[in-house]
């Protein structure tokens, strides 16, 4: 008893893991002896079947010699094809492919020998059968060896302790789900155990996947408590935004975590499978389609051209310049104020992007005068100007800071697109300019109406186009990082009303679309985007609390605190007296909104901005009121000057 007791304390480790299971890989030279004393074995089998047989060896030299011959001339093509830098217990079907590749070669080169000296001496040293007889021999051995060790260490991991690991079951039955599965089984570091896999399919309850059970689904909500599984993993990639909503529900009533891994392709070869899963996020379930743009007519669009992307280190502006990496572009000139921002994004692309032509640049568009240097410093084809101010409350009650670089900002570089001849000149806006409520949507509006009434101008050769969308997904400031701090702070999740709806898009998305209207424009157009259904802010509150694991209004309270300074119930994509126009894209559309006086239009902006360098906020807005006439100010102090606006109106 004392002995098998002291064998067991051995065999496990101090945290209750089997001793085997916690050992690093074995050197190379071990597995390359190991591989020799099987081929010897091999050929210890091929002798002593021709021995009881009416074959005999050839006797030119000794079968002992004959045998050391193969081994050496094996262990040769061990070398050559490096059969043993795999690691057993992981073994592929690659590592099936070199054994097969070193026996065959092997076979091959010393019935080569043979025949030449055959040709030249009149008889074998080698008999054939023998030689056909050992190359099967070594690699049945080989190969069973392999999977031995493969299918033992499986075995041993899955009777080690299991109880903190989380049973999960896969969704799908296709071969990169299948894959994932196997990639679970074996890595053994991972937090999860799998318990099968779930299809729609109907199929025998017999049937088996990488030795676990398959189950047809009918109440999947039903199914995943009978099996006791205490998570799904599903490829979000592989399932409809309908389907995934679908899934949640069920997984939601059946009280089980829903887990999210991309699609295989997608994965980098330095990245392991435990970086990947990770807890379903909100933005996966959103019901959108999945966008195409023209890449090829982009490809040719940015070919060779050097590029400014202002507000380059924002959430819009960052991504414009990833996505910009994609293509073969002379120069990106990335240009932000936020010097933290601009430096993350630069490490960011060195790493990832080493091939990228790229430089950043400190600055503000406020500034004439720097804007002046870069722009004759560089020969700037195209700029993507995602450069704003954007949150509601601040600027409102800083109107005089959006003034600064929504509008001035904005005719700055429309100056310096106009004195150095830029092609094309992509303005990225925001819904909020439609019937503006607030100062941001305002001065937003403003340099709409500015960029477009200056491409009918004399002389005018740079394409000025703007892009009006919504609200995007993940962005600095944005609802959903924000919830999600709330509720990891426990709550409570604070929306400002039951009735707020948003319209939603992703920031990848959102730039693909920026980037494919900037192709397609030939100047003055304002493009709005489809954004799909708008979205209840307080359901996307319940839901993202559900996601956590968490009950709404029992684990995690929300409040409803009130519409803050210039904030609107319903944002809006066309003010009232403007309709749209299809393009060849279906997300991509004209609004008709009609260009003003220019003459006009300057001298409103230029009066505005001459009140904003003098910090005269109330006349600010009272200017922007006037050059915007559908601007009228919501839970905000600036309500006041709508009110003495249609006395004035009453009175005349």
């Amino acid at each position: 008893m004392k002995s098998s007791s002291k064998f067991l304390n051995k065999l496990y480790t101090g945290d209750n893991k089997l001793l085997l299971m916690d050992q690093r890989y074995l050197p190379r030279w071990i597995v390359v002896l190991l591989d020799i004393f099987l081929c010897s074995l091999a050929m210890l089998a091929t002798y002593f079947i021709l021995k009881g047989s009416t074959i005999y060896f050839h006797n030119v030299i000794s079968a002992p010699l004959q045998g050391i011959i193969v081994l050496l001339v094996n262990l040769l093509f061990f070398f050559i094809f490096k059969s043993y830098s795999g690691i057993i217990r992981h073994s592929t079907f690659i590592d099936i492919i070199k054994l097969a590749f070193t026996t065959v070669a092997t076979i091959v080169t010393i019935l080569l020998f043979n025949f030449i000296f055959e040709f030249i001496q009149g008889q074998k040293i080698f008999l054939t059968t023998s030689l056909l007889l050992y190359m099967f021999a070594s690699f049945t051995f080989l190969l069973l060896f392999r999977i031995s060790v493969k299918e033992s260490y499986t075995f041993l991991k899955n009777v080690t302790t299991t109880e903190d690991k989380k049973k999960i079951a896969i969704i799908g039955v296709d071969d990169q789900s299948i894959s994932l599965g196997s990639s679970i089984l074996t890595e053994s570091s991972l937090p999860y155990t799998l318990v099968g896999f779930l299809t729609q399919n109907k199929i025998s309850k017999k049937y088996k996947i990488l030795g676990k059970p398959v189950f047809s689904v009918r109440n999947l909500a039903e199914t995943l408590q009978n099996i006791e599984a205490q998570a799904v993993l599903l490829m979000s990639d592989s399932f409809s935004g309908k389907e995934k909503n679908e899934i949640v529900e069920s997984c939601l009533l059946a009280g089980v975590e829903i887990l999210n891994v991309p699609n295989l392709q997608t994965w980098k070869n330095k990245e392991d499978i435990q970086n990947q899963i990770k807890p379903l996020e909100i933005e996966d379930l959103l019901e959108r389609s999945p966008i195409s743009v023209n890449d090829a007519l982009l490809k040719k669009d940015l070919e060779g051209k050097t590029v400014m992307v202002t507000g380059g280190a924002g959430s819009i502006g960052s991504e414009i310049v990833k996505q910009l990496a994609q293509y073969n572009t002379e120069l990106v000139i990335i240009l932000d104020q936020a010097e933290s921002a601009l430096h993350e994004l630069e490490l960011y692309l060195r790493l990832n992007h080493p091939n990228f032509n790229f430089i950043t640049e400190l600055a503000d568009i406020s500034n004439m005068y720097r804007l002046e240097l870069m722009f004759n410093k560089y020969h700037i084809n195209l700029i993507y100007h995602a450069a704003a101010y954007k949150h509601v409350p601040l600027i409102e009650r800083n109107p005089h800071e959006a003034i600064y670089v929504n509008l001035l900002g904005t005719v700055n570089l429309c100056l310096q697109c106009l004195q150095h001849q830029v092609e094309r000149f992509v303005m990225v806006s925001t819904d909020k300019a439609v019937n503006p409520t607030n100062v941001m949507g305002a001065s937003k509006r403003a340099a709409e109406m500015y960029v477009q009434a200056l491409q009918n101008e004399d002389k005018v050769t740079t394409k000025f186009i703007t892009t009006r969308f919504g609200n995007v997904l993940g962005s600095s400031g944005s609802v959903i990082p924000h919830f999600k701090k709330q509720i990891a702070q426990g709550g409570p999740v604070t929306v400002t009303h039951k009735d707020i709806i948003r319209y939603f898009m992703t920031i990848p998305e959102a730039c693909q679309l920026v980037m494919q209207a900037g192709t397609m424009g030939k100047g003055g157009e304002i493009y709005v985007f489809d954004m799909g259904d708008p979205v209840k802010i307080i359901d996307l509150a319940e839901r993202m609390i559900k996601l956590s694991g968490l009950e709404p209004y029992q684990d995690i309270d929300i409040k409803i605190t009130g519409l803050r300074p210039g904030e609107k119930l319903y944002e809006e994509l066309l003010n009232d007296t403007s309709t749209v126009l299809p393009t060849h894209h279906p997300k991509i559309m004209i609004s008709s909104d009609k260009a003003g006086s220019f003459k006009e239009i300057k001298e409103k902006a230029e009066h505005i901005i001459r009140s904003a360098t003098q910090h005269e906020d109330t006349k600010v807005v009272k200017l922007l009121k006037e050059m915007v006439p559908e601007y009228k100010s919501e839970n905000s102090s600036f309500e006041a000057l709508d009110i003495s606006k249609d006395k004035a109106l009453t009175k005349i």
